[in-house]
């Protein structure tokens, strides 16, 4: 019996065509699918881990920021200026506020002090609050004094804080006069938060006398300075041998008493404060009573 041979039919363009080959031709071909499947790469399974990751779409804010590339542009160049140092440096429109420059208007000297302790304060007088105490050797800049140059505002150098000395507890290097006259119009003192000024003011005059009266007011427990420091203190602009003369008097009570001549061109004015360890509550204006 004659074997038949395998007929493989191609399709190709709507019609069949008929190809004849020998086993062996189909044994070949059936060898090199074999191995061609033998060579397909199966994919890696998925880790249980990997599993249970639940991938979340991008949002807006986990998006990247996309980086902007800055484009150089020439800056143009500067003309130089000359700016203040500080708000010190005084304005080229004059003001009444005092500065302090490298070439001052008026002198500044230097002083030492001579007793062994010194007490700088808030005034011009010893009956002012105490702000700190100076030893024997200290230096200090003299930035300002009264109209007669008894009492010196000082301030250490490179410091800031002034206060105030009596003029003959320093060596003084130079003129107190050259030096500005700053009370009271340059120079203010701390203002309390806790008071309010001084009522029902009053002067009388005597003669060459006048006597200034306040109504009296008590400080709560702790606001004192100290037992012995003034409770206030007035401040008073009188004539003394044809001169206005800075005469401040510190007062335990309500009522105090100066000598006021007359043969002055200026009119004596005074005003009164009271006086606490935080500051000084005022001032209220004296009446000045007109010389006779």
């Amino acid at each position: 019996m004659t074997s038949k041979e395998p007929e493989i039919f191609f399709y190709q363009r709507g019609y069949k065509k008929t190809v004849k080959c020998s086993y062996l031709s189909v044994s070949l071909i059936g060898i090199i699918l074999s191995a061609c499947s033998l060579a397909v790469v199966q994919p890696n399974p998925i880790s249980e881990a990997e599993s249970r990751v639940t991938k979340v779409p991008p949002t807006l804010a986990s998006l990247p920021t996309p980086i902007r590339t800055a484009t150089l542009t020439p800056e143009p160049t500067a003309t130089p200026t000359e700016t203040p140092a500080s708000s010190e440096t005084p304005s080229v429109t004059p003001t009444e506020e005092p500065t302090i420059t490298s070439s001052p208007t008026h002198a500044i000297l230097r002083g030492i002090v001579i007793p062994d302790k010194v007490s700088c304060r808030y005034g011009p007088g010893a009956m002012y609050l105490y702000l700190y105490g100076m030893v024997k050797g200290a230096r200090q800049e003299i930035v300002g004094r009264t109209d007669t140059g008894k009492w010196l505002l000082t301030r250490a150098r490179g410091d800031k804080t002034v206060c105030w000395v009596k003029a003959d507890l320093m060596a003084i290097q130079g003129d107190v006069m050259g030096v500005e006259m700053v009370y009271p119009d340059k120079y203010k003192l701390p203002v309390s938060p806790y008071y309010a000024p001084l009522t029902g003011v009053n002067a009388q005059r005597k003669g060459n006398e006048v006597v200034i009266s306040w109504n009296a007011i008590t400080l709560r427990a702790g606001d004192s300075e100290s037992p012995n420091s003034p409770l206030y203190v007035a401040e008073t602009w009188v004539c003394q041998n044809g001169q206005l003369v800075f005469t401040p008097i510190g007062a335990y009570t309500n009522i105090v008493n100066v000598a006021d001549e007359t043969g002055c061109v200026q009119p004596s004015h005074g005003r009164v404060y009271l006086a606490e360890k935080h500051g000084y509550a005022g001032p209220s204006e004296i009446p000045w009573p007109p010389a006779e």
